[in-house]
């Protein structure tokens, strides 16, 4: 066993008397031992809770005749984060969190390892680690949250992010946001709808490295801690069944998982988490391989935020499962990727069904004929740029406009709020990227103020930041190469028109070439943000947003 080097033999008797330090017996010791790498903490909905789901996994570890050792993690909460310096933080944090899981299962030589991540940076973090190190390991979330009910409408924490704009046009009362933000958050668990953790927890199951429920099961429900403990006990299996991340997580695996995205109309922030977890897996993933398959991968369920359903409702008709089997009827599944189940993706979901197919529409009747993102390119985005367009209005697929340009998400947010933009304008945030940011910030704020104030269906915002999983509207973020690295957003001046063609996968500004060239020479970086500690390492560091923004080896 890989923990025999730090227990077994002459030379480790001091190492098995600190085991005993801490309680542990000979025959625990003499057990596999399986790092349990928790998440907990009391700053995060989507973490408080997971105390208990980790003495469920114990539980089973115990069960199956291993030995768990508990360790903690980082997590960074988006929500409480947003719109001020500690967003600037959310990202980075994706990147210490593998690193410091890497850490403790290389200083501390585990057999196995269960991971239990819940928010959004915190699953694709643990995720790189598991496929960095490449020890049998399997991961199960907390689950998500439980929409609210204010006023007989159901509402969740972006209906609250909303109701700021709502105020300020007039159509509520601080009296009604009051109210309404004590009903919007109802239990703990991840942010309810289809936002970042939701989505990466679905496609973790749908990468084969959790078991089957691991997206859907509500926080608060008691499958949820049956759930764990039926993690616990099958990471013992995989031990001694040597069963190992990068065997389940090949490119098969993750085309699987990207057509779940395209079907459920995930966050656009999968776009950075995807192609991150499988460089980790060596697996190469560009960025136009997210058009090809969501060409190819119809939309299916009309989740929070850009319909009516929640992650309660997708798990009732039949979870990511049922999902999994109808994207089959299509050749959408690649059936023999292996899973953490010790069996092929099909032989967990060939009994499958859908149980609401007003929840999970036929492959024949979709939503959408495309998938919920879409990838634009032109000479605004070299690189890229990223859409979730399945949450955008149908008269905003298309669109030009007047850009709005700010160097920051502040200077728009107060602009937005002030009444300052007006229909048909393209709003333009940059210096927010990866490196400008530094550390490519959310542009929640903003958005769900243009919603607020009844502008989504008139007003494009892009950036080269990004956006939260609960941003709706033509909202056009990971712009790339990004300002901060003169990138064309860099070169946009108040006024100028930009074109937006979301079914032609096109951002044109329309400024002649030569003027461009102009203003190219003219442009000069601006200083840092940030000067010191982490984010100033990591914006020396990091790459492009459309390669994940990683750090290098």
């Amino acid at each position: 066993m890989r923990s025999d080097r730090m227990k077994k033999g002459l030379e480790r008797a001091p190492h098995r008397s600190l085991f005993k330090a801490m309680g542990y017996t000979d025959e625990e010791i003499r057990r596999p031992l399986i790092g349990v790498a928790n998440s907990f903490n009391e700053i995060i909905p989507g973490h408080v809770h997971l105390r208990q789901v980790a003495e469920a996994v114990k539980a089973g570890i115990r069960m199956a005749g291993g030995t768990p050792v508990e360790f903690g993690g980082i997590g960074v909460c988006d929500g409480i984060a947003m719109n001020h310096l500690g967003m600037r933080y959310s990202l980075a944090s994706r990147e210490l969190i593998a690193d410091s899981v890497e850490l403790m299962a290389q200083a501390h030589p585990f057999d196995g390892l269960v991971l239990i991540p819940s928010c959004d940076k915190v699953t694709p973090g643990m995720l790189m680690a598991m496929l960095r190190l490449d020890i049998p390991a399997i991961a199960v979330s907390g689950g998500p949250m439980l929409t609210g009910s204010w006023r007989g409408h159901p509402v969740n924490l972006i209906s609250v992010f909303e109701g700021v704009g709502r105020v300020k046009a007039g159509e509520i009362s601080r009296r009604d946001l009051a109210e309404l933000e004590d009903e919007a958050c109802p239990t703990c668990g991840s942010c309810a709808g289809m936002f970042t953790a939701n989505s990466m927890n679905c496609l973790t199951e749908a990468l084969g490295l959790a078991l089957p429920g691991n997206g859907t099961i509500p926080a608060v429900s008691a499958a949820r801690l049956r759930l764990a403990k039926a993690t616990g006990r099958r990471i013992v299996e995989m031990v001694a069944e040597d069963l190992r991340p990068r065997a389940i997580a090949t490119r098969a695996a993750f085309e699987n998982a990207m057509a779940v995205d395209m079907a459920l109309g995930c966050s656009t922030n999968t776009v950075l988490h995807v192609p991150a977890i499988a460089r980790e897996a060596r697996v190469r993933l560009p960025l136009e391989r997210f058009n090809e398959v969501s060409r190819r991968t119809p939309h299916l369920c009309n989740l929070i935020p850009a319909g009516p359903h929640s992650l309660q409702d997708l798990h009732l008709a039949g979870g990511i499962p049922a999902v999994l089997r109808s994207l089959a009827e299509i050749g959408g599944l690649h059936k023999r990727a292996m899973t953490v189940t010790g069996r092929t993706v099909w032989a967990n979901v060939k009994e499958a069904a859908v149980r609401d197919p007003g929840i999970i529409r036929p492959v024949t009747d979709p939503y959408h004929q495309e998938g919920g993102i879409a990838i634009l390119y032109g000479n605004l985005a070299p690189q890229g740029a990223v859409v979730k367009q399945a949450a955008v209005d149908e008269r905003m697929l298309r669109h030009q406009g007047p850009a709005r340009v700010f160097d920051s998400e502040d200077e728009a947010y107060k602009a937005i709020l002030a009444g300052r933009i007006r229909k048909g304008d393209v709003v333009v945030i940059r210096y927010e990227g990866p490196k400008g940011g530094p550390g490519m910030p959310e542009m929640l704020s903003p958005t769900a103020a243009i919603v607020g104030m009844g502008l989504d269906r008139d007003v494009a915002l892009i950036t080269d930041g990004r956006f939260s999983g609960g941003t709706k509207g033509a909202a056009i973020g990971h712009v790339s190469p990004e300002a901060a690295e003169g990138g064309p957003v860099a070169l946009v001046q108040e006024g100028d028109t930009i074109a937006i063609d979301i079914p032609g996968r096109k951002l044109e500004l329309r400024v002649p070439e030569a003027e461009l060239a102009r203003r190219r020479k003219r442009w000069r970086p601006r200083p840092p943000r940030v000067r010191t500690g982490y984010l100033a390492r990591y914006a020396r560091q990091v790459g492009s947003g459309a390669t994940g923004a990683v750090l290098p080896d």
